[in-house]
């Protein structure tokens, strides 16, 4: 099979899946015809996709293609093979699953670790009550006023837009449109409408935080998705690589996609993140202690794979809801309605393993970051996030032992 026929099967074989579950394509910015193909036909048959998956995986090798957009394909091929076996009703282990979307193995969290940082958060937050209490006690008084929030989200857009331009250069004609939407079970979604354009929607649902906001903006726009949507379309759809025209969920794309959005913030900001957001706030009249709030942003990334333990709990464990938003509540210290919230998340058919692509992401991402010292090496992988077809076991592979 040649290069360019791979290449559009796999494109068909990816907007298949759309018949079946619908937001399982993300996005799709190449030839319409294809998609209206797909659209036309009958409703695919899971186990014929299964089957295709496994065809073009078996004559990927021989077509030709360098070896960077095989190891993607590859990869890609792998997970959709696994789509869709269980849209076909196969009974797969949540870690196998994780494993053949993803290219990761997941293992449960260290309780320990989770202890450590609740440690630190009792020092950054010191007083009477119980660390939850006053936690959410902060969380509330970090509430943006719903009718101040479009004009923080604009002055985070803009500033953070400035800075990516400066370090990254992007299409003049790119632009990011926000929106507040209701009952989603995430807080923020970038959806890319190709042509260097993103609609990022931003949950009513979950009350937004000073601390969070600036994450959030970074995390969906600059630098995070709409920045790498729109570098990639400029540079390897504009240079051929037609595969990237296409974004399906449950696949390393999206692991790799997830952890670049989360370091997002600290790698175009730094580390005194907080203290460039107070500026901000100050501005717009707004109180913000950016001191504390990077404070508590380092210990809570030591919780950050309670939400994946939490999956293993409720899908391999076979926990009930209760027990598991009990678990969440403990360790991420959250509300009951936020733990219900996440649960959401995680009982999705969709999206009940796309957790792990946030906590393997981050880590994965973050380990093969900090291997390189800040300034220009370390912004230079960032671009290479931003630019390059990478999948988790590339990463892994140039992770030098410690």
């Amino acid at each position: 099979m040649d290069p360019d026929t791979l290449v559009r099967e796999y494109l068909l074989l990816g907007l298949g899946f759309d018949r079946l579950e619908e937001g399982f394509v993300d996005a799709y910015t190449g030839d319409p015809a294809l998609r209206r193909q797909v659209e036309n036909a009958p409703r695919p048959d899971p186990r014929e996709l299964s089957r295709t998956a496994r065809t073009l995986r078996t004559e990927l090798p021989s077509a030709g293609l360098p070896e960077q957009r095989t190891r993607f394909l590859d990869a890609h091929l792998r997970a959709l093979e696994l789509s869709a076996r269980k849209l076909a009703g196969d009974d797969v282990g949540f870690v196998d699953e994780v494993e053949a979307y993803f290219d990761v193995r997941i293992t449960r969290g260290d309780e320990e670790e989770y202890r450590e940082a609740h440690r630190k958060m009792e020092r950054v937050l010191p007083g009477p009550g119980s660390l939850a209490d006053r936690v959410r006690a902060h969380r509330a008084a970090d509430e943006i006023p719903a009718e101040r929030l479009p004009e923080c989200v604009e002055a985070f857009s803009s500033a953070l837009r400035d800075l990516v331009r400066a370090r990254y250069p992007l299409p003049d004609a790119e632009t990011v449109e926000y929106e507040v939407v209701g009952d989603k079970p995430w807080s923020g979604f970038n959806y890319y409408l190709g042509d260097y354009r993103s609609k990022v929607a931003i949950n009513s649902d979950l009350k937004q935080h000073r601390a969070n906001l600036p994450r959030l903006i970074a995390h969906e726009s600059y630098p995070g998705h709409h920045t790498e949507h729109c570098r990639k379309e400029a540079g390897l759809v504009g240079a051929g690589q037609l595969e990237q025209t296409l974004f399906v969920v449950n696949t390393p794309q999206c692991l790799m996609a997830e952890g670049l959005a989360d370091l997002a913030l600290e790698s175009i900001v730094g580390e005194d993140w907080g203290m460039w957001a107070q500026e901000i706030y100050a501005d717009l009249g707004l109180r913000f202690d950016g001191a504390k709030a990077q404070e508590l942003s380092v210990a809570s990334a030591q919780l950050l794979g309670v939400r994946q333990d939490a999956a293993l709990m409720l899908h391999d464990g076979r926990r009930s809801h209760d027990d598991v938003a009990a678990f969440l509540q403990r360790w991420s210290l959250s509300t009951p309605e936020r733990a219900r919230q996440s649960l959401r998340f995680l009982s999705s058919p969709l999206w009940r393993a796309y957790t792990s692509t946030y906590v393997e992401g981050y880590r994965l991402l973050g380990e093969w970051l900090a291997q390189v010292p800040v300034g220009d090496r370390r912004s230079e992988r960032f671009r290479r996030l931003l630019d390059e077809p990478l999948v988790p076991g590339t990463l892994r592979g140039e992770l030098q032992p410690v």
